[in-house]
């Protein structure tokens, strides 16, 4: 008998419309799959929250996601991961649950003794799963943690290109022009500003984020536990957003779409 699970949606959640660069990944590995993304943009942004806080606020989010009977959960926000996955897992052991950590290993192992910028929110940079990652890679690369909340909001107004942006960009990674190797986008919002990254650091510098690296594993799990979807069918995504109106609705669709550059 066919695994009736198989046919649930996945739920894929963000602290708001960032998680959609991670989206995007994951419908285009696994077209057949339906996907419920729920950007909790009224709350935005998570990484200059308290861990408590942002642990309380993932947690409901799961909740209404068991409600929508999904089959597994991928956390497209790498704050919500470094705060919440282990004890969201201890919870729900038999949900399969995957999250986001910054791409630092591709970004090292491309060269050696390399510097290598890790531009992510404040709470990203000061949990216990980054300073492992620090640890684990200090050797081999000099990382320079790069904290940069005011993108998120940037994201969420749909502005990816503008002066403004721009002008935060310049404030934040000039010291490094000519020098950073690589930059690890530790933020699912900020795959959106890369063209705006590129154009203040230059073509040199190897840009890298988590969403593929996520999408393989949100594959190899639902491949493991037999319930990946046939694909003969095609997959829907609906969007859910915490913020009231239709505004953020709709932006989540343009980013999906590739919204064009403001």
């Amino acid at each position: 008998m066919e695994n009736s699970k198989k046919n649930f949606p996945v739920g894929v959640f963000d602290s708001g419309v960032g998680g959609i660069s991670v989206l995007r990944n994951l419908h285009h590995l696994m077209p057949a799959e339906d996907f419920i993304f729920y950007g909790d943009s009224k709350n935005a942004p998570y990484g200059i929250k308290t861990t408590e806080e942002v642990k309380k606020l993932s947690f409901s989010i799961v909740e209404y996601f068991l409600k929508k009977r999904v089959k597994a959960i991928v956390i497209a926000c790498n704050t919500a991961t470094s705060a919440a996955i282990d004890d969201i897992r201890v919870r729900y052991p038999e949900l399969p649950v995957i999250g986001l950590e910054p791409a630092v290993k591709p970004a090292v192992e491309r060269k050696r003794h390399s510097q290598v910028l890790v531009m992510a929110t404040p709470l990203t940079l000061r949990e216990e799963k980054f300073a492992q990652l620090l640890k684990k890679y200090e050797q081999q690369a000099t990382l320079v943690p790069v904290p940069a909340p005011t993108l998120v909001e940037f994201v969420e107004r749909g502005e990816l290109r503008s002066d403004a942006v721009h002008a935060y960009l310049e404030k934040i990674l000039a010291q490094y022009k000519g020098k950073a190797d690589a930059i690890v986008l530790g933020c699912t919002h900020f795959p959106f500003i890369k063209n705006a990254v590129r154009d203040v650091m230059g073509p040199k510098p190897f840009i890298i984020d988590g969403g593929p690296g996520a999408a393989r594993e949100l594959q190899r799990v639902l491949q493991k536990q037999d319930l990946l979807r046939s694909n003969n069918h095609q997959g829907q995504i609906t969007f859910f957003n915490s913020e009231s109106g239709t505004d953020k609705i709709e932006l989540s669709r343009k980013l999906f779409d590739g919204l064009q550059e403001k």
